[in-house]
């Protein structure tokens, strides 16, 4: 199908200056690709809940075992204050949640990026329920299948575009135990986890193999599931 679209569009710097701003955001939210899809719970001084969905979830390092993501400015395009109330609260708390979507959660999940005042809660509005697990000072999503539990270790503030780089270290994690494989790997497309491609589509992935460690010198192997070798090699 795909290659039946012989036509090609050329968009240069200069186009992209001159596109509409929703238009452009769409635009260049969807050229990364598939991003996975979480909510970021968080809780005030006060004990207010807060709850945001956001794509920009990156793996940073596993010793230590560090997360991060890209928080939106706190201010607009005309230089005025925006509330981020997920923002402000990781920081003045030090610690956050990262919940993964699954099918049955998608709707709220989306409904999550509404501004709603600080004095409401996204968990109230969306029927979503708070977790407060194992003492842990931020919310957990209750229907989530992976909880994550992260203290703040770092922010900066990235002048090029007035975004805030924020990274966690993950203190725990819930998870159901028939996801995670003899060689740790966890199966998280057995989970019915959602993907999220630019600012609103939402997707489902299709495991397509598991293959070896890459070494120059040797052929591939297939793997199963649980990450013991199936085939001899791959051409």
């Amino acid at each position: 199908m795909h290659s039946q679209r012989s036509a090609t569009s050329h968009i240069t710097a200069a186009t992209l200056e001159q596109f509409e701003q929703r238009y452009r955001a769409r635009f260049i939210n969807s050229l990364s690709g598939f991003k996975s899809a979480n909510l970021i719970g968080t809780c005030d001084d006060k004990g207010q809940t807060n709850l945001a969905i956001v794509s920009s979830v990156f793996h940073l390092g596993a010793n230590p075992p560090l997360m991060g993501f890209i928080s939106r400015p706190p201010t607009a395009g005309n230089a005025s204050h925006v509330e981020r109330h997920t923002l402000s609260n990781l920081i003045e708390s030090g610690f956050f949640t990262l919940n993964s979507v699954s099918i049955p959660m998608t709707k709220a999940a989306h409904q999550t990026s509404a501004r709603y005042p600080q004095t409401t809660s996204e968990f109230d509005v969306t029927g979503l329920t708070a977790a407060f697990l194992n003492r842990f000072p931020a919310p957990f999503v209750e229907e989530s299948p992976i909880k994550i539990g992260l203290e703040v270790r770092e922010h900066h503030h990235l002048s090029i575009n007035n975004t805030v780089l924020i990274i966690g270290e993950i203190k725990e994690v819930h998870l159901p135990t028939a996801a995670i494989q003899p060689d740790g790997f966890v199966d998280i497309e057995d989970l019915g986890l959602v993907t999220i491609s630019g600012l609103d589509s939402y997707h489902l992935t299709e495991r397509m193999m598991r293959l070896s460690y890459a070494k120059p010198d040797k052929p591939l192997d297939m793997l199963s599931l649980q990450g013991s070798r199936i085939d001899a090699s791959l051409s």
